[in-house]
């Protein structure tokens, strides 16, 4: 029985065990290589399943199984592996130490473009045969691991854009057959090693965004081989080097960004096959070489944003093949050199905020094809150049904010390729001639605060992408205003205030564009048309100071994004139209001074207007101004009808807002957050949104997904090692136009005194703004370090310029919205910078009612913006109070009405260790009277910021 019972036992066992040698035959039989790739693969979180080849075949081969997965390549008769290749694959995860030890043979290993994070595995050191080594573009951190001098075959090592600290590996100059070098974008700190100029072989070196400081090595001038190198946007010591002339096959050099200073050695004029020179935004001062003349090779020359002085050297009409010149932002001085106009490469100059004067070559544009103009912002006199579209390839002429005399040259009537003309602010005469119709992509003309005449000519509406065109505080220009005017298809602003134009108000054409109108403080009469209607994009309308008469119009109460409307000082007759009390986007109504009667509307909207809008209309009556009666006697409006008022217009918000999130809720539902686009401004590298989203995420594509960013705020570097502030900004899908303008706006706005907005990455639902980063804090965090009289004068002056740009240089203007010491920073160079501006604007039209269609750039802006103008200036004077004070005084209105001039004048001279009887006195009395001025309790007592700018700087001459 016993046998019977154990011969099935034993049959089953042995048929057990036959299966089991057939299912583990072939893991037994997998060759060592493939057997390591399945274990790295254990170690990869792969979220995108970019791996899911590399599984075991069934059947056996001698040959290695993972020749065929994605990434790996092999020799000729697949026995070794010899390349690795999992970039852009989404993959992340931490790497242990020992998973590349079998693969001895690998030439090439690249894991670039992903999120592989915590230390480099120094197992990777061990690969002696390797060649290339790209791990660019991930989150490796800590110190770079000692050892990678034992890959001595090694010609490229990409570490770009990581999160590694602490030093620069100095045995990476060990490696004799290393051709490029890359460490940019992490976070190393220190000195760049004295050891990194003992490179034998080197071709590329990229050092630029990190935290490097100290002083720049001189032995780095022993790279005779190094063509390309980039060290900048880091924090160094000192000056440039004078040895670096000795790198006799460098064509790129790249030291911007890095708190340089000193002059700029002339021997890098021996670097005579340079191409390309980056030395921008530093504090480098003295004279530019004029030896840079030798350098024939030069392309690209940028020395911006330094304290260079003199002139530009006359030896520049040599440099042949330069067609960048970039001197913006210094302290230079003297005459355009002619030899400039000669150059026959040249396609951009850039001379803006200078101390330049007399008048630009006249040949300027003739032998070359220019791009890019822009001189404004110094003493040039003279004309245009009669041959600066003689290429035909001229975009965009900036040449505001001089002293240029004469009619607009002849020349740009001919000039088609142009896209953008600044002349505003300066003595520019005769008529406005420039044959529009030629125009094809001109979009932006501003010719305001000149002396042309002859009126606006009637071509203009030939322009058929014209969005902006501002003629403003011309007073003789005349003419009247045409129909076709402003019924330009692209039309967003038309400014012609202060221009003497007369005659009747014209029709309105489909105006489908139109944002903006500013008629006023001319002689327009007649009625205000009707067709304003066709107008429904309008948000802001200014005609007062006109002779127009008849009923303020229905059809422009009913415009749906209406913002701020000025028919003051007219003769306006009837009713306000009770339209207006109904609008979800009205926030100014001024009709003051007209022959207007009636009840002003009693809705929210209006009962937030000072009554001074309604003034000077005796048969207007209202909350405002005094009640009004009925034949009865009774006052109208009373409680009880308000109540009942305000009890439907609840009731009706009430169901409009859960309509709209319904509907908001199925948009997003069925759309979802949409695809990523990026937007870079001027001056900023073209990155697309992949580059910018893996920078702080290692995204693989532009999709649907969202970055999960720490806070609002936070620190990126970028492709090429640029360090960027990132902010994020969310938004309504039906908002986002809206807001994209206003960021555009923003984007275009530069000043010295002002960080810059780089660019924007966004999709449906939110953006990533790209500003400057800024190392050395901000106000609030030094408000209480003692300093100088000099250095606090400094500090008032650039907050002044800042603000002066953005109220009256662009247009519309742009209020900062929230000026405190907490959002000026400081640059490298202990340099204050405003931050911040506008983005209180962009929270407000996210956060604002929801409407069917929403206003573009300029519509968003007016919105309020008298009112947040005068606000800038109250808060000017506060931080005037703040800075003199050290911070002990931030309420200044209160402190200069609640105490005396000579009691205030005393507790600053005390705070600031300033003797009585010191000449510096009276320069604090002064700025401490700007202060008392721009906190007067009325707003409109308060000065410009351009006013006050001219009397804080009017102490002595300001750079």
């Amino acid at each position: 029985m016993g046998k019977k019972l154990f011969q099935p036992l034993y049959i089953t066992t042995t048929f057990l065990i036959f299966l089991s040698l057939i299912l583990v035959f072939p893991v037994l039989a997998v060759d060592p290589f493939t057997q390591g790739l399945l274990s790295l693969k254990t170690e990869i979180l792969d979220n995108s399943n970019s791996l899911k080849d590399w599984i075991l075949p069934s059947g056996s081969t001698d040959k290695i199984h993972a020749c065929s997965w994605s990434g790996v390549k092999c020799n000729e008769n697949s026995s070794l592996i010899i390349g690795l290749d999992l970039s852009v694959k989404n993959l992340g995860g931490v790497l242990s130490e020992n998973q590349f030890s079998v693969f001895s043979d690998l030439v090439e290993l690249n894991l670039s473009h992903n999120s592989f994070s915590e230390k480099l595995p120094v197992g990777i050191f061990k690969l002696r045969n390797l060649r290339s080594l790209d791990i660019s573009r991930n989150n490796f951190s800590g110190h770079f691991p000692s050892g990678i001098s034992n890959l001595d075959s090694l010609v490229i090592l990409d570490a770009f854009s990581n999160s590694f600290s602490g030093p620069l590996p100095k045995d990476a100059s060990e490696i004799e057959s290393l051709k490029v070098l890359n460490f940019a974008g992490s976070y190393f700190s220190g000195p760049i090693p004295s050891e990194y100029g003992s490179f034998k072989n080197l071709d590329f070196i990229h050092l630029a965004g990190n935290s490097l400081s100290g002083k720049i090595p001189p032995e780095l001038g022993m790279l005779k081989t190094v063509i390309h190198m980039e060290i900048g946007y880091n924090f160094y010591e000192g000056t440039i080097p004078w040895e670096l002339g000795n790198m006799s096959k460098l064509q790129y050099l790249d030291i911007a960004s890095a708190n340089l200073s000193g002059s700029i050695p002339k021997e890098l004029t021996n670097l005579t096959n340079l191409e390309s020179l980056f030395l921008f935004r530093n504090q480098l001062s003295g004279k530019i070489p004029w030896e840079f003349g030798k350098i024939i090779s030069l392309s690209s020359l940028d020395l911006s944003d330094n304290y260079l002085s003199g002139p530009i050297p006359e030896s520049f009409s040599e440099l042949k093949n330069l067609n960048l010149l970039s001197v913006m932002y210094n302290d230079l001085s003297g005459t355009v050199p002619e030899g400039i106009a000669k150059l026959p490469q040249l396609d951009t100059l850039l001379l803006w905020d200078n101390w330049f004067k007399g008048s630009l070559p006249k040949d300027l544009g003739k032998y070359s094809k220019l791009k890019y103009v822009d001189v404004s912002t110094n003493y040039l006199v003279g004309s245009i150049p009669p041959s600066i579209c003689s290429g035909g390839m001229l975009q965009r002429l900036i040449l505001f904010s001089n002293n240029f005399t004469g009619g607009l040259s002849p020349s740009l009537s001919n000039c088609s390729s142009l896209v953008r003309i600044r002349i505003e602010d300066n003595l520019f005469s005769g008529d406005i001639s420039l044959n529009f119709g030629k125009f094809p992509d001109l979009s932006y003309v501003d010719m305001s605060r000149n002396r042309f005449t002859g009126g606006i000519p009637t071509d203009i509406a030939l322009a058929s992408n014209l969005e902006y065109f501002n003629v403003s505080n011309n007073p003789n220009l005349g003419g009247v205003i045409s129909e076709k005017t402003l019924s330009l298809y692209a039309l967003q602003n038309f400014s012609a205030t202060n221009c003497s134009i007369s005659g009747d108000f014209p029709p309105f054409g489909p105006c489908k564009s139109l944002l903006v109108l500013e008629l006023s403080t001319n002689n327009v009469s007649g009625i205000l048309p009707q067709s304003i209607s066709n107008c429904q994009n309008l948000v802001s309308l200014d005609l007062a100071n006109n002779n127009l008469s008849g009923q303020i119009p229905v059809g422009l109460a009913s415009l749906p994004d209406i913002s701020v409307v000025d028919l003051s000082h007219n003769s306006f007759s009837g009713s306000i139209p009770a339209k207006f009390g109904s609008s979800s986007s009205l926030q100014l109504l001024n009709v003051s001074f007209n022959d207007l009667s009636g009840l002003i509307p009693f809705d929210k909207s209006f009962k937030v207007m000072d009554s001074s809008a309604f003034w000077g209309n005796p048969k207007l009556c209202g909350t405002q101004l005094r009640p009004c009666r009925g034949p009865n006697g009774l006052e109208l409006g009373s409680r009880k009808t308000q109540k009942l008022a305000w009890v439907l217009i609840t009731c009706g918000i009430i169901v409009l807002a859960i309509t709209a999130a319904f509907f908001g809720v199925f948009y997003f539902r069925r759309r979802g957050q949409g695809q990523w686009k990026m937007v870079s401004f001027s001056g900023f590298p073209r990155f697309t949104a992949n580059d910018v989203l893996r920078s702080f995420n290692s995204i693989e594509e532009a999709t649907d997904m969202v970055p999960p960013l720490a806070g609002s705020d936070c620190k990126a570097v970028l492709p090429t090692g640029i360090t960027v502030l990132v902010k994020k900004i969310e938004w309504r899908p039906e908002r986002m136009n809206a807001m994209m303008d206003l960021i555009s706006r923003m984007g275009n706005a530069r000043h010295k005194n002002m960080t810059r907005l780089l660019g924007f990455c966004y999709n449906k639902c939110m953006a990533y703004l790209l500003c400057d980063y800024l190392p050395n804090g901000n106000l609030a965090e030094r408000i209480r370090t003692k300093r100088d009289w000099a250095t606090k004068h400094k500090i008032i002056v650039a907050v002044a310029k800042g603000l002066c740009y953005l109220h009256h240089d662009c247009y519309p203007a742009i209020p900062h919205g929230d000026l405190k010491t907490n959002n000026i920073v400081f640059d490298e160079n202990m340099e204050p910078h405003l931050t911040e501006f506008g983005v209180k604007f962009l929270i407000q039209l996210n956060n604002g009612p929801s409407v069917a269609r929403v206003g573009n750039e300029a519509g968003e802006i007016e919105r309020a913006i008298q009112e947040e103008l005068y606000r800038d200036i109250y808060n000017f004077g506060e931080l005037i109070l703040e800075i003199l004070t050290n911070g002990k005084l931030s309420n200044a209105a209160t402190s200069i009405q609640n105490t005396s001039k000579e009691v205030l004048l005393r507790e600053v001279l005390d705070e600031n260790d300033v003797a009585p009887s010191s000449s510096v006195q009276e320069e604090i009395k002064l700025v401490l009277e700007v202060a008392s001025l721009c906190t007067r309790v009325r707003p409109s007592d308060r000065p410009s910021m351009e006013d006050a700018l001219k009397l804080v700087t009017g102490l002595k001459k300001q750079s």
